[in-house]
């Protein structure tokens, strides 16, 4: 048996932004079908490490993409001086089931993630936007803006990060890269680079809101993707009322997205308040964005589907370009 083996950078060279993006279309619209196996992801808690291995396995027939991931998350690895987060995608032939790929599970994980925002604002963002605001600055950030410009022609963007260094290394390592334009300024606060802005991503750890919501201008686009627990919250109250909300899943987000649990748990909004899954307005079985003045607002927490479908676009470009090792088992 031989499997190829990808590591970061190979992973980045074989899963560009665009068939990236094409990629989350067609893994929403399958999962929102009903088409997509995706069992519940299995935990198993190391506590005398307090860390825990998340496994997430996900089934797309129609495109013959079969994957697990594997992710540990160890608090404790700080003091080892090794990374908290460890994650490989291991791809299978849905014919055989042998194992095809093994691929480097962080940066899949945050292409795959830009991707999924790529494809919400290419769906529900004016078309005419040319303004984005970045709050956050780490590795999703990163993606997240990627992606943006890779579906818009952006031509002002605008980044907010409580660490003030390194929002200025992002701005410097993003700016003119690929699609981004040759300038990013950094803002002195969340408020700021939100106001005017006709897309917003948010890509943090907070648990309070990062901004107020009354600041975003009507016609505007907001992808959230760092609140995944639901003791977090990126966006407020206000913000979730004005929009019209889509989101990845909505058995996941009901599980997992504070932003919505805690305006749903206080009685702000009901379920009813989230218009459609992505999937189903990449489907058409859900209308996208109906008027220039609507506030549109795309929720992930992610889906195995994401991953599968990264790892066989992945796989794909990896075998013609000979990417990778190829190791004999």
């Amino acid at each position: 048996m031989e499997l190829r083996i990808l590591n970061a950078n190979e992973v980045r060279e074989a899963l560009p932004m665009a068939a990236a993006i094409e990629g989350m279309k067609d893994a929403y619209g399958q999962l929102a079908a009903g088409e997509a196996t995706v069992p519940l992801r299995t935990q198993v808690d190391v506590p005398e490490h307090q860390g825990v291995t998340l496994f997430m396995p996900a089934y797309l027939p129609e495109r013959g993409a079969l994957a697990v991931k594997v992710v540990s998350v160890f608090p404790e690895n700080v003091k080892q001086k090794l990374p908290t987060i460890h994650g490989v995608v291991l791809a299978l032939d849905a014919r055989s089931g042998r194992p095809l790929a093994l691929l480097e599970g962080g940066t899949l994980t945050a292409i795959r993630t830009g991707a999924a925002s790529g494809a919400a604002t290419d769906l529900l963002a004016r078309p005419e936007a040319e303004t984005v605001a970045i709050i956050g600055s780490g590795v999703q950030a990163r993606t997240q803006l990627e992606a943006v410009c890779t579906v818009r022609e952006i031509k002002r963007v605008r980044v907010f990060s409580l660490d003030q260094e390194e929002a200025r290394a992002f701005a410097a390592e993003m700016i003119g890269r690929g699609p981004i334009p040759d300038m990013i300024m950094l803002a002195d606060s969340a408020e700021t680079a939100v106001r005017d802005a006709d897309i917003v991503c948010t890509a943090t750890t907070s648990t309070q809101p990062v901004f107020p919501g009354h600041v975003l201008a009507p016609g505007t686009h907001v992808n959230a993707i760092g609140a995944f627990r639901p003791d977090m919250q990126e966006v407020d109250v206000e913000t979730i009322r004005r929009s019209v909300v889509v989101v990845d899943s909505r058995e996941a987000v009901l599980a997992e997205a504070g932003d919505l649990i805690i305006p749903l748990e206080a009685g702000e909004i009901d379920e009813s308040h989230i218009h459609a899954e992505l999937g189903e307005i990449v489907n058409g079985s859900r209308p996208g964005r109906r008027n220039p003045e609507e506030i549109t607002y795309f929720k992930s927490v992610g889906v195995a589907v994401q991953d599968a479908v990264a790892a066989s676009v992945a796989l794909a470009k990896a075998e013609a370009r000979d990417l990778g090792t190829v190791v004999s088992l």
